[in-house]
């Protein structure tokens, strides 16, 4: 009975030659499988656990002998897919959009999906020309982080922190008002009643929900906000130097306040240098509470009581729910609200009488 060839032979000189590169078929007769065995291992297709994992081991081992990779070109035209998003964020290195691209990540690593990113910097014209340019480059859908669309795009789009109502974009954003409650209930809990707020700037999608949302519950618990214990911010970075020269032009009002609402954790870093600057310390002289709950936020000293907002899990749900429009997804919602949480740490504490915090 004639030896059956075995699957570890070599290829013929012919098939294989430095540089040239190595077919389905020809990696199909190496190992003696069929290629659509083969494409199902080295796509980590549907179904491809139903192979035995000594046959995946054999598929890998020989694909990197070979240097044999699937033809992501020939994949896109078979499927009519490029398997590739958008994803459009004011700045790479600011702390909110990091933990959020850290969770849309984590999904589309996981179904097989790449994904272009485009930094804006809030330039209008960026932010209307990079989504064209993305398509240029195929992409099938858009996540955009903090991004302040103006129109409708024609492939599907999740927004975080998208405020505006736009046809065919799905937008994902906290319950502002939920997270109000939240640190005024517990500011006013700890006997604070003169309270300093800090707006964020007018380009943020949050700031004026956000805004809106702190003076509603104030009003609620009959706590007075006066102009000169209120101050803006303006400048478009994304370090503590946010919240430093905000502070030092409330100190500079003269008024007593106990606590500080920050827009975001990086401005309450910020103030914290502020006030220490200013000869006061937080939370003796004033409490602090920021927003978002980033990664230093715990490690600081103080740690930050924040409001938690769960960016990871928000990049997930974008990432999710982008691939399920790709895929055909009809009926979607139109606005996706998250529940925030308050995570109470060292920057909070009771007010000691007669505190006030302005340089004594």
């Amino acid at each position: 009975m004639p030896k059956r060839k075995s699957p570890v032979m070599e290829l013929k000189k012919s098939e294989f030659l430095p540089g040239r590169p190595i077919s389905l078929k020809i990696l199909g007769d190496y190992l003696d499988l069929s290629p659509a065995t083969i494409s199902l291992v080295l796509n980590n297709a549907p179904g491809v656990r139903s192979i035995p994992q000594e046959t995946r081991d054999r598929v890998l081992a020989a694909a990197k002998k070979f240097d044999y990779r699937p033809s992501f070109y020939a994949r896109s035209l078979r499927r009519k897919q490029s398997f590739s998003v958008g994803v459009l964020v004011p700045e790479l290195s600011d702390g909110y959009s990091v933990l959020v691209m850290d969770g849309i990540e984590e999904v589309l690593v996981e179904e097989g999906y790449f994904y272009l990113t485009a930094s804006h910097r809030r330039k209008a014209d960026l932010i209307e020309e990079y989504p064209r340019l993305l398509m240029d480059r195929s992409v099938e859908g858009f996540i955009a982080i903090d991004t302040a669309l103006q129109h409708s795009l024609p492939l599907p789009v999740i927004a975080v922190a998208g405020h505006k109502k736009i046809e065919g974009v799905t937008s994902i954003t906290l319950d502002h008002k939920r997270a109000a409650e939240l640190a005024l209930h517990h500011l006013y809990q700890l006997g604070h009643r003169q309270i300093a707020f800090m707006r964020g700037q007018t380009f943020s999608s949050d700031s004026e929900d956000r805004w809106n949302s702190f003076m509603s519950v104030a009003r609620k618990l009959g706590l007075e906000v006066p102009p000169e214990l209120t101050v803006q911010l303006e400048v478009n970075v994304s370090s503590p130097e946010l919240g430093y020269p905000v502070v030092q032009q409330l100190l500079a009002q003269n008024r007593p306040f106990t606590a500080l609402v920050s827009f975001n954790d990086v401005a309450a870093i910020g103030a914290i240098r502020a006030f220490r600057d200013h000869g006061l310390s937080v939370p003796e002289d004033v409490s602090i509470v920021g927003f978002d709950d980033i990664q230093g936020a715990a490690y600081h000293n103080p740690s930050l009581t924040t409001i938690r907002q769960p960016l990871h899990t928000m990049g997930i749900n974008a990432a999710r729910f982008l691939l399920q429009r790709i895929q055909g997804l009809k009926d979607y919602p139109e606005h996706i609200a998250i529940v925030p949480e308050l995570i109470i740490r060292e920057s909070t504490c009771p007010p000691k009488p007669k505190r006030i915090a302005r340089k004594r």
